[in-house]
């Protein structure tokens, strides 16, 4: 059983992400917590979930999310996914990598990118991390949960995340976490309103235009085999493609990024 944290709660127009927003003070996961709330039939599209601290944040393929308490974005959104079919997830994902991407070029300017399928990098180090979770009833996705973990203020990640970078690090202030987080709403509100156009192509070109290594040789470990290629671009169906000789494709955790740790 999840505990219940003190909530503060406040009103924005209604159906627009974030219009119902969440202030928790200590969760073990945002993530786990929105999901709960949608099984018991208790957060409606654009419910947003911000915690202070969490004590077992969720990363991508079972890692965990380490974030110092009050100094980061940690936060999940209930978004309503009902529009699009099961085989159009990767659109969505891309949808909120942009929507960071988007508000990360603000604060940060040049140097950003999303790496596949859904980091946003500055240069060679890690800003923020997106984990996507479904509820699926039959055939038809009807919410994603949204975690969003973005380093805001942080300024030591010690040295087992070498390769993490804050907003603080990159420009040099200090910002007001909270206000950011609300501020991210309107970002992925964007992105969502494209989503509800049927926007597809635009989305994927966004995201291509915007990939981390494009056109770039890089590095890519299989079946703990190491080889070079160049990042071609990410299909509509979200496999990367890569050309080595020949052009190949992998899904999301057939192959593993090998990035040089930044000392």
């Amino acid at each position: 059983m999840l505990s219940t944290p003190t909530i503060h709660h406040e009103s924005f127009p209604k159906k627009i992400i974030g219009h119902s927003f969440h202030e928790l003070d200590t969760i073990d996961s945002t993530n786990s917590y929105a999901m709960q709330k949608v099984q018991e039939k208790m957060a409606e599209h654009g419910t947003v979930y911000f915690a202070y601290h969490q004590t077992s944040g969720k990363g991508t393929r079972g890692k965990g999310w380490e974030s110092k308490s009050g100094e980061n974005i940690t936060i999940s959104m209930v978004i309503d996914v009902k529009l699009l079919a099961i085989p159009q997830q990767f659109y969505f994902s891309a949808a909120i990598a942009l929507a960071l991407f988007d508000f990360f070029l603000k604060y940060a300017g040049k140097g950003i990118s999303i790496k596949w399928p859904n980091d946003i990098y500055f240069n060679d180090s890690k800003a923020a991390g997106i984990l996507i979770e479904n509820s699926i009833y039959g055939n038809q996705w009807q919410w994603a949960v949204v975690g969003i973990g973005i380093n805001i203020n942080q300024l030591d990640f010690g040295n087992d995340v070498p390769n993490a970078i804050s907003l603080a690090q990159i420009t040099q202030q200090q910002y007001d976490v909270l206000q950011l987080a609300k501020e991210l709403c309107n970002y992925v509100e964007k992105r969502y309103q494209e989503l509800q156009s049927l926007r597809f192509e635009k989305i994927l070109k966004d995201y291509n235009d915007n990939l981390y290594k494009k056109n770039m040789q890089v590095k890519l470990k299989q079946d703990n085999v190491t080889f070079e290629c160049i990042i071609d671009g990410v299909a509509s169906n979200g496999d990367l493609m890569v050309t080595n000789g020949l052009q190949s494709t992998f899904t999301f955790g057939e192959v593993i990024w090998e990035i040089p740790k930044i000392k």
